[in-house]
């Protein structure tokens, strides 16, 4: 059956995948067709029930189909799928983001964490009058054309176009610094500060892996950007929601200028925000002069299955679970690899966690891409073999949900073992 799907998918769409990473191009072998999910596993379209620590890159903290959030999105769908009129659900999902996130004043709901940071960069850019916006190797934004790029010949400097279709004219308004490096903000500052506009960084990294930022390298990166007049924006799209009842910023104590979230605040439906002071939230339309639209922001389905999961999250603090079960099941692969000599490294947050094939930590971008990545194919395709499924990429995050339980960690650790001593014979 996955080999008619696959064909199928090929002949209708580019790569026969909605987005790139399902090809499982990375990892090799046919990808995976989901029929439908449970809690932690993931139901296949030729039969097999996958223990899934993918949880759709993130938003399913709660794991798939949780009742509360499909009676939500049931109730919602009964009154009407889409209005492109404000409903008092937008306005209590707003009350209840920007209460979670201090000193967030105002939040417009966007569809996407790529339109999300997309609207941030334009909104940055016209409120300070300036061009330039700084990002960091490694960070993923969002695929819109400033943010789609990748470093220059230097170690930090003006950014080249990562994608076909995007102007090198467009790219060149951008900057890309080493992540946890701050001697790259201040020769980006020194250089560039007088025309730029925004900082752009996720807090704690989840697109190149999982990577911690250094002490002070968040407090010292925001300090510089505003010694020259720069916003800082939190790219919290994963983070929101996701380690605590907010983001990570509550657990560093820096106020971002702008937040950019996704993901979990949709309980699994699309939906982006972006939030932040009031001041710099009404340059955006109607108020102001810096225009977004969307027909379907503030989608009512969106809204209600985020609110319904954010209402749980509140209600019940699922959070020093997640961290427990995360950190036995870390805990489990570190041992194995141990007593096989297998160096790893396994990065984690609450409940996310990566895999690094590494003898030494992971910092940055270039240390993650000197990893040994031709280990992970392998690797993933011998958990997926015994019905254990992780993102297919080495340069992804995994995370647990509330439906992972004792029984999940227990199997799951099992797998790990196996398909390290897979790897180590």
């Amino acid at each position: 059956m996955s080999t008619d799907l696959k064909n199928r998918a090929a002949s209708v769409m580019p790569g026969g995948v909605n987005s790139p990473v399902r090809a499982f191009n990375s990892v090799g072998g046919d990808p995976i067709f989901a029929r439908r999910g449970n809690g932690a596993y993931l139901e296949t379209e030729d039969g097999r029930t996958l223990l899934d620590f993918c949880m759709s890159f993130g938003p399913l903290i709660l794991g798939h189909a949780h009742p509360a959030v499909v009676e939500a999105v049931q109730r919602a769908a009964e009154a009407g799928t889409s209005y492109a009129v404000t409903t008092a659900t937008e306005i209590q999902l707003a009350e209840t983001i920007c209460g979670a996130f201090p000193g967030m004043e105002r939040v417009r709901l966007v569809s996407s964490g790529t339109e999300a940071c997309m609207t941030a960069i334009r909104l940055a850019r016209g409120a300070t009058g300036r061009d330039k916006i700084l990002k960091f190797s490694g960070c993923y934004h969002g695929h819109a054309d400033s943010l789609l790029v990748k470093a220059g010949s230097g170690v930090a400097g003006i950014a080249s176009a990562s994608s076909a279709g995007v102007p090198e004219s467009c790219a060149g308004q951008t900057l890309v610094a080493r992540y946890n490096q701050v001697e790259d903000v201040e020769a980006m500052i020194r250089e560039h500060g007088d025309d730029l506009a925004a900082v752009i960084l996720e807090p704690f990294a989840g697109n190149m892996g999982l990577v911690a930022p250094r002490d002070g390298f968040l407090q010292s990166t925001a300090e510089l950007a505003r010694s020259c007049g720069a916003l800082v924006i939190f790219d919290e799209v994963i983070t929101g929601f996701r380690l605590v009842f907010g983001g990570y910023q509550r657990l560093c104590g820096i106020r971002p200028d702008l937040t950019t979230l996704g993901k979990i605040i949709g309980g699994g439906m699309p939906i982006g925000a972006i939030g932040g002071r009031a001041d710099l939230m009404e340059h955006l339309a109607p108020n102001g002069e810096v225009y977004q639209a969307g027909t379907l922001s503030g989608n009512p389905i969106s809204v209600a299955a985020g609110l319904a999961s954010l209402q749980r999250l509140k209600d019940h603090d699922p959070y020093p679970d997640l961290d427990r079960q995360t950190g036995l099941l870390i805990q489990n692969i570190q041992s194995s690899a141990a007593s096989l000599g297998i160096p790893v490294q396994t990065p984690r947050a609450g409940s996310m966690f990566s895999i690094f094939f590494s003898e030494s930590p992971v910092h940055d971008f270039d240390e993650a891409s000197a990893t040994n990545t031709d280990r992970f194919p392998g690797f993933f395709r011998s958990l997926l073999a015994q019905n254990v499924y992780l993102p297919p990429s080495a340069f992804e995050t995994s995370f647990l949900s509330t439906a992972h339980g004792d029984r999940e960690i227990s199997r799951a650790s099992d797998a790990f073992d196996a398909a390290l001593r897979k790897l180590g014979s």
